[in-house]
Order: C-alpha cells, then structure tokens, then sequence
C-alpha cells in the first residue's frame, strides 16, 4: 500500500471492542485493548498500524439468548441487568482513557476530536447502542449525558421501552413492528435537546419515519448498507436514503459480510468489490458528503480481505482503484463524520 494511502486517517462509526472486552474478562480489560490481544478487530496497536484515528465506541449489552419469542423477536433486556453492563462499559472506557498514557482520549466536541487526531491519540466517543439502561423518566440520560454520552441508539435489534427494533431477517424490508412509544418519542426530543445524535442502525422502518418527523437533528445511520444491493432488514431503503440526505444527514458503511453481500451470505472470503459496490451506491443516493464508514469492528464477522482494523488501508485502495480521489476518500474516511457530527453537536 502506497505512503499516500496510509496517510488518510480513519473515524470510524460503530464498534463494539467494549462488550467484546467485557465478555473476554473484566479483569486486565484495559491492558488487553491498549498493548494488544488476538482474535480481536481493534486495540490500539492494530488502531495505529492501520491508521484507525477514531471512533464512535458502543456500549453494547447482549441479548440474554438468541431464541426468538412467539412474535419473532429477541428477548428483551432486563432493566438492571442493562444499567449493570452499561456502567461496567462506561467504565471501561474511563479506565482506558486513564491508563493510556495520553494515547486515547474521550472526545465530546468535534474540536477534541480533531485535536487528538493531530497528536496521534485515538479519538474515542461515548455512543449507547439500545439504551435498555433508561426507564421512561429519562432521568439517566442526563447523567450518561455529563459523563460524556455523545450519540445513542434507542434500541438494538429486539424492542424495549423506547421502540421495537428491527429484527434480523434477510429478504425483508425493515417494515416489521410498531414505531416510537410515547417514552421513545420523549427520548429523541431529549436528544435532540441535549444534543445527543440519534442512530438510526437498529430501528425499523416505523421508527425511523417517527424519529424523522421529530427530530430537528441531522439523519444517521452510522452502520448501516444499502438495501437496493443487500435487501436484508437491517439496511437502509431508497426512501429512507432521501430522507437522510435531505436533512444532511450520513450513513457509514457496515463491513459486516452478511448486510453487504448480495445474497446475504455470511462469506468471510468477500471480495471487497462488494463493500465498494455499496459505497458507489450510497454516493449515488446521497452525494459524496453523506458517506462514511461504521465498520461494526468486533460486532459482526468481516471479510478477511480487511481482516481487522489492520486492514483499513485494502478497502482504501479498493475505493481508490474504483475512481475515488483522494478528496473523496478524505471524506469517506473521516471528514463526511466530523461535519455531520458538528451539525449535531454545534461544536
């Protein structure tokens, strides 16, 4: 790979290295992600070496089985069980911070987020993805907010208090479920209050038109594909595209290989012809300042053309070898998500 390629940092949008160090053991977590580990797809060595800059860093809890109930669902989150895990997360992420040596830093405005990015340190925020932790008075939202919570998703893929979550289920649009419940809809004006960014990843069609008709706050998707090439119900339809573009919003491309792949296979040996193919898709529907990357780094197999974040600089020379230059690529990489996240913030 080209010094030029290496030289174009990434932000990236979605990964869930915290539930993953959290299952491998609390104990030395911190230690694990900031010297190195194996099996995994990002800690701060393989960060640095594939020029991995930042990133949106979710607090993530499991689902308690994969079982579908009698709806079809995953089961739902016992509200205690969600706020143990999402402060043991949070946590984690602190500690990082102050065992890092000044190598990683908690950003909450997109100057933090530039000045690390300039002195080398990774650019870490705060996102809540399926915030179960909350009951309807949203009194935690306030606390997470003043510890650093910057973007949250209201649910993952099962539902909760907040909305339903879209269910898993390739050859299906994301039309499956109710939308916002009343709680959920006082959520996202809280949001857009604090200036917390709402993702869109997760939530099903419903949600995402009762979220589009409140919110004042730019659309986004952080990890999340093209359904038109992948018609799996976790990906983004043309319409919900528009929407997204028309308030100046931003989708990042999800590298998991069964949302990318045509025929929803989970092929850890995809070419990465697949992942451009979307982009040039988005890039179509969207333009060129509304594509970024929300790669799902130890949430979701990936191709083993990228492998880890070590890899990052393959898919740049795939998109580059497609007829990116190296302003798009610029945007794609990091630019297109410091701009949306700034129309957000404010800051």
């Amino acid at each position: 790979m080209s010094d030029g390629m290496t030289k174009i940092p990434v932000f990236d949008g979605h990964n869930d290295i915290l539930s993953r160090l959290m299952r491998e053991g609390r104990e030395g977590a911190e230690e694990r992600f900031l010297t190195g580990q194996t099996g995994v797809h990002i800690d701060l060595p393989r960060a640095r070496q594939g020029g991995l800059a930042g990133g949106l860093c979710a607090v993530y809890v499991p689902s308690p089985g994969m079982a579908l109930d009698a709806d079809g669902d995953l089961p739902r989150v016992e509200r205690q069980s969600a706020l143990d895990q999402t402060v043991a997360q949070a946590a984690l992420l602190r500690r990082i911070e102050a065992r890092s040596d000044g190598k990683f830093t908690i950003c909450t405005s997109v100057a933090d987020i530039h000045t690390a990015m300039e002195n080398g340190r990774f650019a870490a925020v705060f996102h809540i993805e399926g915030i179960e932790a909350a009951e309807p008075d949203l009194d935690l939202i306030h606390v997470l907010h003043a510890a650093g919570l910057r973007t949250l998703g209201p649910v993952w893929s099962r539902p909760n208090i907040f909305a339903h979550g879209v269910p898993f289920r390739f050859g299906h649009s994301p039309d499956i479920g109710p939308g916002l419940t009343d709680s959920g809809r006082a959520l996202i004006r809280l949001c857009n209050q604090l200036k917390i960014m709402v993702d869109l990843s997760h939530m099903n069609d419903a949600g995402f038109w009762d979220i589009a008709k409140i919110s004042d706050a730019p659309l986004v998707a952080s990890h999340s594909n093209a359904f038109t090439i992948c018609p799996h119900s976790r990906n983004v339809t043309d319409r919900q595209l528009d929407a997204i573009r028309d308030t100046g919003g931003l989708v990042g491309l999800n590298f998991g290989v069964k949302f990318l792949h045509p025929e929803g296979r989970a092929d850890s040996s995809m070419d990465l012809s697949i992942m451009v193919r979307h982009v040039e898709y988005l890039v179509e529907r969207l333009g060129i300042d509304h594509v970024a990357l929300g790669s799902d780094f130890d949430g979701t197999l990936i191709s083993n053309r990228i492998g880890d974040a070590t890899g990052l600089p393959h898919l740049l020379g795939a998109l580059r070898t497609a007829g990116f230059d190296d302003e798009a690529l610029t945007k794609i990489a990091h630019a297109n998500w410091l701009a949306v996240l700034k129309r957000t913030w404010g800051a």
